[in-house]
């Protein structure tokens, strides 16, 4: 029997040229599977068009890459890694619509990436990007995420994105958006969160924007223009040092903040059409040549020559005369709306009027008719007959509208009794509400009445079922639609004109709607209570 030789040596210990290739391309062989994985990854992304090479600790695309055909990707995923930059095998998947580079640690962007104008969505957030190239906004994005980088600025021709719908740049250092920012006309959501914003841009007020959030910066001022942005669903502006609006504002959420920023986008173009005054110098010119009885033209009959006591009632502060010109105008109840949107306000104007009222403005008509007979005997006023033979002189009075022309403060003192009578008016319009409702309306009376609930429960306490349907805000929808708000409104003012209101009486759905006509709302809300009193009356 032959003798068998030496037994064999264990496979691991022959000296394999194929075994040791391997080795040498692979490391060692606790990644093995790590790089099988990869390898089946990458045969996946060739058959499936998604590429996923999330979380391998890649310090730059696999090389074994070009063994497969990966043209036809259209997601890749490269997050968690080691990448130092955009690899550029991937600028040359051309069909690429999705690219996540989250949590790498990339430090610049290629201009090849120009290159993938198939790119949709982009994700290279968590890097530490300090620049975003204008090259990004070549590209047909829809979405951009750039937070969590050291960004100081966004490029100029970011406007370019006509296409963009998501941009999140939070966790930066940014210290202002660009100019052409207003030119995203197809943005929808901004994430601008803790940067060192100071300012937003007003443009922004023109873009459908849904989400919106700039919290922790360090925004004083929410410009007025932002009212515009009707579709706008969630709003994050904490921890930024606002004052307008004011703090405890802006903690009641959206509806108070937009509230408030219509209230002061009115209250600017009233005081902007209230810069007006009287010019009294001017009137002072154009009276000098209608002067009566005087030969040397130093005597006038003038209104326009107050007194020391006469110019008392001129010394207010000009804030106050301004605003008191601007609601002379016809609109004037558009600004009393305006003025009764906080409690102080209320106050502050019926003192002004009270100040006004009362500083020496009660006799100016009589101070200065006397101080012109003084001055002017001839053409006063006189009882005597004429010499016979001689007519009788002209006696010379200034009417009410003469006075109302010429002298401001006539002017002034019966435009501000008007505007006492309809801030009472409006305080007459709440008692009577809460009176009747045992309710305690908020300090802006004209937003709890514009969505018509408060009216229609008005106009059913007084006769039951008057109004059969009341639309009311839910929790899961606390702010009723417009047409819900619209068909309450016309529900209360056809009550009030079936329980006999005058059409002349009865105020108009957009007094309501759109808080332009406190005091006509409260001139109808009037006329029913004394409709009712009065029919109740006859039944008695």
């Amino acid at each position: 029997m032959a003798t068998l030789g030496p037994e064999p040596r264990p496979h691991s210990q022959l000296p394999s040229a194929a075994l040791q290739t391997n080795l040498s391309g692979l490391g060692s062989s606790t990644n093995l599977p790590l790089n099988r994985g990869l390898e089946r990854a990458l045969e996946d992304a060739a058959n499936s068009g998604f590429l996923n090479l999330s979380a391998r600790k890649l310090k730059e695309f696999p090389r074994t890459a070009s063994n497969y055909d990966l043209t036809d990707t259209v997601e890749a995923d490269l997050s968690k890694n080691r990448l130092m930059d955009i690899p550029s095998e991937v600028c040359h998947l051309v069909s690429l619509e999705m690219l996540n580079l989250y949590h790498n640690c990339i430090k610049s962007i290629p201009d090849t990436i120009i290159s993938l104008q198939s790119l949709t969505c982009l994700n290279i957030s968590r890097n530490q990007l300090s620049v975003l190239p204008a090259c990004v906004c070549g590209l047909p994005l829809r979405v951009l995420n750039a937070s969590n980088n050291k960004l100081n600025a966004l490029p100029e021709s970011i406007g370019q994105l006509t296409n963009l719908m998501e941009l999140d740049v939070s966790c930066n250092e940014i210290t202002a958006l660009p100019r052409h920012t207003g030119q995203l006309k197809a943005l929808r959501e901004l994430n601008v969160h803790r940067n060192l914003l100071c300012v937003l841009p007003e443009d922004l007020a023109d873009l459908p924007l849904v989400k919106f959030d700039f919290s922790c910066n360090k925004v004083s001022t929410i410009p007025v223009c932002y009212r515009k942005m009707t579709q706008l669903q969630s709003l994050q502006l904490e921890n930024n040092p606002l004052q307008s609006p004011p703090a405890q504002i802006c903690m009641k959420g959206k509806i108070h903040i937009f509230k408030y920023l219509t209230m002061e986008a009115c209250r600017s173009d009233k005081m902007v059409d209230a810069l007006y005054l009287p010019d009294i110098d001017q009137h002072k010119k154009l009276d000098s040549d209608s002067g009566v009885g005087s030969d040397n033209g130093d005597k006038r009959l003038s209104a326009t020559e107050p007194s020391d006591e006469d110019s008392l009632s001129l010394n207010v502060p000009m804030t106050n005369i301004t605003e008191e010109e601007g609601l002379s105008k016809d609109d004037s109840s558009e600004h009393i709306s305006a003025l009764t949107g906080a409690a102080h306000t209320r106050k502050h104007a019926l003192t002004c009027v009270d100040r006004i009222l009362k500083e020496g403005s009660g006799d100016i008509c009589e101070n200065q008719v006397t101080k012109s007979e003084d001055k002017n005997p001839v053409s006063s006023p006189t009882l005597s007959s004429p010499p016979f033979g001689l007519k009788p002189r002209s006696v010379f009075f200034r009417t009410h509208k003469t006075l109302e022309s010429v002298d401001p403060q006539f002017t002034m003192r019966r435009k501000m009794e008007q505007l006492r009578e309809e801030l009472e008016l409006i305080e007459q319009l709440r008692e009577s509400i809460e009176s009747r409702l045992k309710v305690v309306l908020p300090e802006d009376l004209g937003s709890s009445l514009m969505d018509g609930v408060v009216l229609c429960h008005l106009v059913n306490h007084i006769r039951p079922r008057s109004v059969a349907s009341i639309h009311v805000p839910s929790p899961a929808v606390p702010k009723l639609s417009m047409a819900k708000c619209r068909r309450n409104v016309e529900n209360f003012l056809d009550a009030c004109r079936k329980m006999g209101v005058p059409e002349d009486k009865l105020c108009l759905p957009h007094h309501i709607l759109e808080e332009k006509g406190l005091i006509k709302v409260g001139i109808t809300v009037q006329a029913l209570l004394d409709e009712t009193s009065a029919s109740e009356t006859l039944i008695t």
